[in-house]
């Protein structure tokens, strides 16, 4: 980690810490009260996710699928990545991959799936799989061999996938025209934390390895009262944060679309547009605006 990232770092664990203070600070009469709503607020707030209206097929003037990705180095992006310390801050602040993982342990999200399009469902146990491995350095083995039952815990390398590994996120989503409001919108359909590959991870054997993987893709309507709960620092006003759903739902993010439905089996951008990145780019730009222009023409004669 270079020495940016850990100013940065150190900065924003300092404003998260802050942030959390100031929930119920002026009307706190002990420091435990701090951070904590009064019934009072609570029954106030009527703090529940924003249902989503019912859409009728026939209401759909035209529709399409994108998955896009979500780089977490991109400044717009950084409350998805932080916190990654969890050591100073409360409870209901965690990083958008500690959410989803919680979540999933505690059994309030259900639905989670290997791929997309939602067909082989994950266990928690499955996930955890991807996410843990244990090497024995070649001095354990020797041991080993000697003596089966020696003691060889100091030869083993364990990895974990935490927060601080996660380099970015896919998102599965529909734009379509509501012709009854006369109106372009997103819905989310899926979420996917990105990260290399646990099995390749501090592996020379295997040459240089860079490919990063969806861990798991979770049905994003399954989610949405665990990331309604989960609130995300708002820099504008400390007393108001800002939930993980809002953020979502309201493509508050930079992201590429790096492929959408089509006729060719869905294909990705890098399958058609191949060894250039910035051409890549370029044609996830264009297809933004194809979207973005279907909103207009519709308005025009």
């Amino acid at each position: 980690m270079n020495r940016f990232k850990i100013i940065l770092l150190s900065f924003l664990l300092v404003t998260t810490y802050v942030s959390q203070a100031q929930t119920n600070l002026l009307n706190a009469k002990t420091p435990q009260e701090i951070g904590k709503k009064t019934e009072m607020q609570k029954v106030a707030d009527n703090d529940e996710p924003l249902e989503y209206g019912y859409i009728d097929d026939r209401d759909i003037y035209w529709s399409k699928v994108v998955w896009e990705y979500l780089d977490l180095n991109e400044r717009l992006n950084l409350p998805y990545y932080y916190p990654i310390d969890t050591m100073r801050i409360s409870s209901d602040r965690r990083s958008l991959y500690d959410t989803l993982l919680r979540g999933i342990k505690q059994g309030k999200i259900s639905e989670v799936y290997d791929d997309s399009y939602f067909t082989t469902k994950l266990t928690y146990q499955e996930i955890q799989e991807k996410l843990y491995r244990r090497d024995t350095v070649p001095e354990g083995i020797d041991i080993l061999n000697a003596d089966p039952n020696a003691d060889i815990s100091e030869y083993i390398d364990i990895y974990n996938i935490d927060s601080e590994h996660i380099e970015g996120y896919k998102i599965k989503g529909v734009w379509y025209i509501d012709k009854r409001q006369g109106e372009m919108r997103f819905r989310l359909l899926g979420v996917a934390p990105v990260a290399q590959d646990v099995q390749t991870i501090g592996r020379d054997d295997i040459g240089d390895i860079n490919e990063k993987l969806a861990i798991f893709w979770v049905f994003y309507p399954d989610a949405r009262q665990v990331m309604h709960d989960m609130k995300v620092f708002n820099p504008n006003n400390a007393a108001f944060p800002i939930s993980f759903d809002h953020l979502l739902n309201a493509h508050r993010f930079s992201s590429l679309i790096y492929k959408e439905e089509n006729i060719y089996g869905d294909r990705e951008v890098k399958e058609y547009v191949k060894g250039n990145s910035l051409f890549q780019v370029l044609e996830s730009e264009k297809l933004k605006e194809d979207i973005r222009n279907k909103e207009l023409n519709i308005w025009n004669y």
